[in-house]
């Protein structure tokens, strides 16, 4: 139960965070949005090729397609997470970012960032390949993998945006943090997620009353007409939709928060050094 108090506690000094400076929450919509757009500008020409199995368009194109697009994508992902803990950071040191400051600010690390993409999309891929070509094992193995790797490059980001190392020196910094002030921070993050699974259940809710509400049954035949009420399932889309995109926001700056205590700088305002040392301190 303390873990759990303490990342209720560091949740809502999140949640303080953000509440100062709202306009941030626009940052995991235009990755959301920018995200969208680019999977369909590739998924558009995949479909295509997959339907032209002929000399000019072998199937086997579709690979560097499909890796081109896991590239760009997650460059997008963390170009904004950048953007976020940028912003975060400004706060956490007594500012006041903007949206246009927090992107100007993962500008300014565009060099730094695309090489992590690359590594992080190839590190994805590797993983994926293991998961689905040595069936049982292959998914306990990626499983384990994909959780080390997440532990041990869970403050590279940070490092990059605050400082601006190159990539392996990032990942030796992560590294060195994560061991000499690891924690409570796997009881956090497990934490975070299962606030996110219950604020999503009025979303998940509200579908199935959708479904069940515009569904009826034929009285002559009995059979079922399958329907959809589309208000509460516009309604249980978008509560959703929020839901993920305030803990996209709520991550980067707990994320962030994590950082500058593992670093040894003090946080301004919600972030007490006692929170903080609860959730990440040393073994």
């Amino acid at each position: 139960m303390g873990r759990i108090s303490r990342t209720m506690q560091l949740a809502r000094a999140s949640w303080e965070v953000l509440k100062a400076d709202k306009e941030l929450i626009a940052l995991p919509v235009i990755s959301l949005l920018s995200t969208l757009v680019v999977a369909a500008s590739f998924l558009i020409p995949m479909a295509w090729v997959g339907r032209s199995e002929t000399d000019q368009n072998p199937a086997w194109v579709i690979l560097p397609l499909a890796f081109a697009a896991y590239l760009v994508l997650a460059y997008i992902t963390i170009f904004f997470n950048a953007a976020l803990i940028h912003a975060a950071n400004e706060r956490l040191e007594g500012g006041d970012p903007t949206v246009g400051s927090a992107l100007r600010g993962a500008a300014s690390r565009a060099g730094r960032l695309f090489p992590w993409a690359l590594l992080s999309a190839t590190v994805s891929a590797l993983l994926r390949a293991v998961e689905e070509r040595a069936g049982t094992l292959g998914r306990v193995i990626s499983g384990i993998a994909g959780m080390a790797w997440s532990l041990v490059t869970f403050l590279v980001l940070p490092i990059l945006v605050m400082e601006d190392l190159r990539v392996g020196d990032a990942l030796k910094r992560s590294t060195a943090l994560f061991k000499g002030t690891w924690g409570e921070n796997i009881a956090a993050r497990v934490g975070f997620g299962l606030l996110g699974f219950v604020a999503v259940l009025p979303g998940i809710a509200a579908i199935a009353g959708a479904f069940a509400l515009g569904s009826s049954t034929d009285t002559v035949t009995g059979a079922m007409n399958v329907a959809v009420n589309p208000l509460l399932l516009t309604v249980g889309v978008i509560w959703i939709l929020a839901v993920a995109m305030v803990l996209a926001a709520l991550s980067g700056i707990f994320q962030t928060a994590l950082y500058r205590y593992a670093a040894g700088k003090p946080s301004q305002g919600a972030f007490s050094s006692d929170d903080l040392r609860a959730a990440f301190g040393a073994k």
